[in-house]
């Protein structure tokens, strides 16, 4: 694995909002205004408030959106 890759975890399970980060080279702030403003697809797991979770599709989306190629992500699309 390389230094700066995260794991990819189980080919189509939801990513954390800090995987997303690293993948996009970005702050976690970042990650959650972009979801918040819907810009990036995401959904809540859990009880109360939960946790944020970002599909894989929505991450290619996004990152296809704005010319960002997939190889780039180090996260398994």
């Amino acid at each position: 694995m390389q230094e700066n890759s995260i794991p990819s975890g189980p080919l189509g399970s939801p990513l954390k909002v800090k995987d997303v980060a690293v993948a996009l080279g970005v702050d976690v702030s970042t990650v959650y205004v972009a979801v918040r403003t819907g810009i990036l697809a995401s959904f809540r797991v859990g009880v109360g408030r939960g946790t944020i979770r970002i599909p894989r599709a929505a991450l290619k989306a996004y990152a296809d959106e704005r010319g960002i190629p997939a190889d780039a992500l180090g996260v398994a699309l």
